[in-house]
C-alpha cells in the first residue's frame, strides 16, 4: 500500500499496454493521416485510453491484450485456409529441360514457346501444355484433376502443365506458350478471384462503411446524451452518470466492430474458390459460385460434352464366314492415312500400311490391302462398285467392307459416351436439380440414344446455333440455368446462361473465354461437385452473417446498458470474429463428408 506502489503498478502497466498495443496504436494514427479512422484498431485504441483516463488501467492493458490474442488466433485460421489455396503454387514448374540442336539445356517455363521440345524427368512437373512424342507416359494428376489413381497418356495425346511424371523419361512438344496453360489459367483464376464479389460481399463492404460511423454516432450519444437526460430526470446532474455512461459507451464500440462480418464472408467465398480449384474445377470469381449454388436447370451439349469427342469403333457387323478382327484390320489399313474425320476411329488397331489408297471425298476408299483390292466406305460406294451389301438401321455411322468384291461386313463408327457421364446425370439429380437437358445439332435418332444412355429424358435436337441459344432462353425463363458445352457455336449459349461451364481440354478458346467455370480434365463429375461446394459456401456465408448479427445485437443490448465489463465485451467481439472464422473453414472440410453420405446413398 501506498503512493509508491502505486506509482509503480502504473509505470508496469504503461509498459505493459504499449508493448501489447504498440502495434494497434500506430495502425491507428496511419489510418486517421489517410481518412481512414473507423476501423477496428480506431476501436480498440479509444476503448482501452478511454479505461485508462477512468482509471481502470488493469482494464485497459486486458483489452488490449485480449485484441492482440483475438488477432493471433484469427490469422493462424485465416492463414490455414490461404495456405490450402496457396499450394495450387505447387503447381507451377520452376524450370524446364529445353532440347535443342541436339543439346539440353534449363530454361524458365516462361521461356517456352510453342513448338518447342521439352524433356520430362521421372517426378517433374510438365511446365507447359503439350503433345506426347513417346508411345506412352505415366502421369499423376491429382494436383490438375483431384483424382489419385495415375493416368496413362498415349503418343500425340495433349498433357495439360501441372501433372507430374510418374513414369519414365518422356519428351513433349509445346503446343501453348506457359503464359496460355493449363497452370497459369488455375493460378490466374484463383489469385483474381476476389475481384469478382458475390451478392453477400457486396452487402457486406456496404454495410460496414455505413455501420461503423453510425455505432460512433450512438456511442457519443450514449456517453454524453444520457448522462445529461439521467442527471435532469434523477437529479445529481451529469457528473453522477458520467463514469457508469463512458464505460458503458466503450463498451458499446468495441461489440460493435464488424470484424466477423467483414473477415469471414470474404473468407469463405475465398476457401470455396480454392476448394474447386483442387477439385480441377476454375471460377473465374465468387459471383459465379455463388450462382451455381442456386442453378435449378442444366443443360447439356452433345458432342464433345457428354460424348468424347471423337470418333471411335462401337461395334462389327461382320458377315458370314467372316470374323471380326479380319473386318476392322481390312478397315484400318485403307483408312490409316486418310483425311477425313472417321479415320480417326482406326488409329490404335494395329495393322500394316495399305498400298495404292484413293480416298472418293464423300463415298470411301479403294486401296490395296495384302495385294487385293479392298473397298471401305458407304453401301451407296460399295454398290457403284458392283458389291451388294445388307440393309441396315442403325444410329451409328456405318463403314462397309469389301475385299476382292466379297462383302465382309460392316463397323460401326460412333462418338462414344463419356464413362462417367452417366454418374453425373445420378449425382445432379440426387442434388435436386429440376430438370437435366441436352441441347444438340444432331440428328433426332441420335440424339436420342445418347441421352436414353445418358439418362436424360428431355432432349432437343438438330438444333442451329440461333436455335439453341433461343431454347436455352427459354429454360432460363423457368429458373437459373447451367449450360455445359465445349465447341464455338456454344459460345453464344454460355453468355446468355446464368452459369456456364467449358470443358478446359477439349473445349475451344471461344467456349472457354464466355464461361464462367471451367473443367481442367473434363470430368463431368466435377459439376455437382462444384454445385454440393458451391451451396455449401453459400450455406455458411449464411450461418456466419445471421449468427454475426444475432451476437451484435445481444452484446450491443448488454453494452449499452452497462451490463458487460469492457475486457468481456472485447471477449465477446473477439469469440464472435473467431467462431465465424472458423466456421468458413468448414468449406474445405465438408467434402468428406459429402463424399461418404453419397456411397450411403448409393449402397442403399
Amino acid at each position: 500500500p501506498g503512493r509508491a506502489a502505486l506509482i509503480v503498478s502504473r509505470i508496469l502497466f504503461a509498459v505493459a499496454y504499449l508493448f501489447v498495443g504498440c502495434s494497434v496504436l500506430i495502425a491507428t494514427l496511419k489510418n486517421v493521416v489517410k481518412g481512414r479512422i473507423f476501423d477496428e484498431n480506431f476501436l480498440m485504441t479509444v476503448a482501452s485510453i478511454g479505461a485508462v483516463c477512468l482509471g481502470d488501467w488493469g482494464e485497459g492493458v486486458a483489452v488490449m491484450l485480449l485484441y492482440q490474442l483475438g488477432e493471433l488466433l484469427q490469422s493462424i485460421a485465416v492463414g490455414s485456409s490461404r495456405r490450402s489455396v496457396s499450394r495450387l503454387m505447387e503447381l507451377k514448374s520452376e524450370s524446364a529441360t529445353l532440347l535443342e540442336n541436339g543439346e539440353s539445356r534449363t530454361v524458365r517455363p516462361e521461356e517456352l514457346r510453342v513448338g518447342n521440345i521439352v524433356l520430362i524427368k521421372a517426378g517433374e512437373r510438365v511446365p507447359a501444355d503439350g503433345i506426347l512424342l513417346d508411345e506412352r507416359a505415366l502421369l499423376d494428376t491429382k494436383s490438375l484433376t483431384g483424382e489419385s489413381e495415375p493416368r496413362e497418356a498415349k503418343r500425340e495425346e495433349e498433357i495439360l502443365s501441372g501433372c507430374i511424371n510418374a513414369g519414365g523419361v518422356f519428351r513433349l512438344k509445346i503446343v501453348r506458350a506457359y503464359e496460355n496453360s493449363a497452370v497459369r489459367k488455375i493460378l490466374d483464376l484463383v489469385e483474381n478471384s476476389s475481384a469478382q464479389k458475390a451478392a453477400p460481399e457486396k452487402f457486406i463492404a456496404k454495410f460496414a462503411r455505413y455501420y461503423t460511423p453510425a455505432v460512433c454516432i450512438l456511442a457519443v450519444l450514449v456517453a454524453v446524451a444520457v448522462p445529461v437526460l439521467s442527471g435532469l430526470v434523477a437529479g445529481g446532474g451529469y457528473a453522477a452518470y458520467f463514469r457508469r455512461w463512458i464505460q458503458s459507451a466503450l463498451n458499446f464500440l468495441v461489440i460493435s466492430c464488424p470484424c466477423a462480418l467483414v473477415i469471414s464472408v470474404p473468407l469463405t467465398y475465398f476457401s470455396g474458390v480454392g476448394c474447386c480449384a483442387r477439385k480441377g474445377i476454375l471460377v473465374k470469381g465468387a459471383t459465379y459460385l455463388d450462382v451455381a449454388a442456386k442453378i435449378r436447370t442444366v443443360a447439356f451439349d452433345k458432342t464433345g460434352t457428354l460424348t468424347e469427342g471423337r470418333f471411335s469403333v462401337s461395334g462389327t457387323v461382320p458377315a458370314a464366314g467372316c470374323d471380326s478382327r479380319k473386318l476392322l484390320e481390312v478397315a484400318a489399313a485403307a483408312e490409316r492415312g486418310a483425311a477425313h474425320p472417321i479415320a480417326g476411329a482406326f488409329e490404335e488397331i494395329s495393322v500394316a500400311a495399305a498400298e495404292a489408297v484413293t480416298e472418293i471425298a464423300g463415298k470411301g476408299i479403294s486401296a490395296r490391302v495384302g495385294g487385293q483390292q479392298a473397298l471401305v466406305g458407304s453401301a451407296a460406294f460399295l454398290a457403284e462398285e458392283g458389291v451388294a451389301s445388307e440393309v441396315f438401321d442403325s444410329v451409328w455411322t456405318q463403314v462397309c467392307v469389301a475385299l476382292d468384291g466379297q462383302y465382309l461386313g460392316r463397323v460401326e463408327i460412333g462418338d462414344r459416351l463419356r464413362p462417367e457421364a452417366r454418374e453425373a446425370i445420378g449425382e445432379l439429380r440426387a442434388l435436386g436439380i429440376e430438370r437435366i437437358v441436352m441441347l444438340t445439332g444432331d440428328g433426332n435418332t441420335r440424339a436420342e440414344s445418347i441421352a436414353a444412355e445418358a439418362g436424360i429424358s428431355e432432349t432437343y435436337s438438330g438444333l442451329l446455333p440461333d436455335e439453341k441459344l433461343e431454347r436455352a432462353q427459354e429454360l432460363r425463363r423457368e429458373g437459373p440455368l447451367m449450360y455445359i458445352g465445349d465447341g464455338i457455336n456454344d459460345a453464344p449459349v454460355m453468355a446468355a446462361a446464368d452459369c456456364s461451364v467449358s470443358m478446359g481440354t477439349l473445349g475451344s478458346a471461344a467456349a472457354v473465354e464466355a464461361s464462367d467455370l471451367v473443367l481442367v480434365s473434363d470430368r463431368l463429375t466435377a459439376i455437382p461437385e462444384c454445385i454440393r461446394i458451391a451451396r455449401r459456401t453459400r450455406r455458411i456465408v449464411a450461418q456466419n452473417i445471421a449468427f454475426s448479427i444475432a451476437m451484435k445485437t445481444v452484446f450491443l443490448a448488454f453494452g449499452a446498458a452497462g451490463c458487460l465489463p469492457l475486457w468481456l465485451a472485447v471477449f465477446g467481439d473477439v469469440g464472435v470474429m473467431l467462431l465465424a472464422v472458423l466456421n468458413s473453414m468448414r468449406v474445405r472440410t465438408g467434402g468428406k463428408k459429402d463424399v461418404r453420405q453419397r456411397r450411403n446413398k448409393a449402397g442403399a
